[in-house]
């Protein structure tokens, strides 16, 4: 089976840009490409019993979701607006370095306790739809008491399966408060980690069978670029191991003790991808060792064969060069015979020569 995969990963898009040094902490600064794409608010509001969605056209409608014993989830995407992180600040008392986190779209992975809220942030991966292209997005959670605020770069996210358990009211998802919807929200994020390493295992598989069969250029651009892919990937999935065992660590009562299990169970999941990039790093080191060597074999079978003819017509070059000097008295030039002589001559030691290289496999 043929697989085709898109080499479009740029360090422009991926490396963090230009930050003004000279600011003072807390100074919201908006580093993504400006965009002319709608900010979508959508809210989640459930528990056990029932469940409410919608798509606010203003923050600010969130607080009117306040019922007792019901857990709200804002996800707003296309975070490139600062009216929109203005909003959060006044509705929800965020703190200043808070924000700036949010408005840094290069953030590692962390986690962060206030009073009254956790601030998470972690790194999804997934391929896009549309391009096939490696996406690495900033996710950043707000965790309060009864709500999780969401808020991501683009459109497209993992959540799928979080919203559908919510949808049809089951699991313990309904069940649970904010900590364990953040739990679900970064297991969510985890597993994609292993669908993206699913690919990158296929696409290892395709190099090594492209490089058995034809070894050339553009196979070495491709190993270079996969190993570009993993070096981000583990860049960004390297923390996650770190925020959830301070997630695990942490004394913060928005966390409740039925929820630490699964932050447990998730660490292992993280130490899994984090050992299987490792994994996968060394293999794209064997695979490029391996085209070097190809390449080298293969030019040594050139050297090889260019060595044998030159062998042969070494003595068939002397032999030439003899009857070409102009000598007086050579007899065997005024012979009847002498010309298929001279070519029986030569066939006879090309052969003999070949036999003793094919006796000794050098050929």
């Amino acid at each position: 089976m043929k697989l085709s995969f898109q080499n479009n990963l740029s360090l422009s898009k991926l490396l963090p840009k230009t930050h003004e040094t000279r600011s003072s902490p807390g100074t919201i600064q908006y580093i993504w490409t400006e965009r002319e794409d709608k900010v979508k608010i959508n809210i989640l509001h459930y528990n056990e019993a029932d469940f409410f969605e919608k798509e606010l056209s203003d923050i600010n409608e969130s607080q009117s979701f306040n019922e007792n014993k019901m857990t709200k989830w804002i996800n707003i995407t296309w975070v490139h607006n600062e009216e929109i992180i203005q909003e959060i600040w006044e509705q929800y008392k965020i703190h200043p370095l808070v924000l700036e986190d949010i408005s840094n779209t290069t953030q590692r992975a962390k986690v962060e306790e206030y009073d009254d809220y956790l601030f998470v942030i972690i790194k999804m991966i997934y391929f896009s739809k549309k391009t096939s292209e490696l996406v690495i997005e900033q996710v950043s959670l707000i965790v309060g008491d009864n709500y999780v605020i969401s808020l991501q770069e683009k459109e497209d996210d993992v959540f799928d399966w979080v919203r559908q358990r919510i949808h049809k009211k089951k699991g313990r998802i309904c069940k649970s408060w904010s900590d364990y919807l953040m739990y679900a929200i970064i297991d969510a994020v985890v597993d994609q980690y292993f669908t993206v390493m699913e690919k990158m295992s296929e696409k290892i598989e395709y190099l090594e069978e492209k490089l058995l069969i034809s070894p050339d250029q553009k196979i070495l651009h491709e190993i270079y670029s996969l190993k570009k892919e993993l070096l981000f990937i583990k860049k960004s999935v390297w923390p996650i191991r770190e925020v959830i065992s301070l997630l695990n660590k942490t004394e913060s009562a928005i966390i409740n003790e039925s929820t630490l299990i699964y932050l447990r169970d998730l660490y292992d999941h993280s130490i899994q991808v984090i050992e299987t990039i490792e994994n996968f790093r060394d293999l794209t080191s064997w695979i490029l060792d391996l085209y070097l060597s190809t390449i080298s074999n293969k030019m040594n079978e050139v050297m090889k064969v260019l060595t044998v003819f030159a062998a042969i017509f070494i003595p068939l070059t002397f032999i030439a060069w003899v009857y070409w000097m102009n000598f007086k008295f050579m007899p065997e030039l005024e012979w009847k015979y002498a010309y298929p002589v001279w070519w029986s001559i030569i066939i006879i030691l090309t052969i003999i020569m070949l036999i003793l290289f094919k006796k000794k496999k050098w050929l």
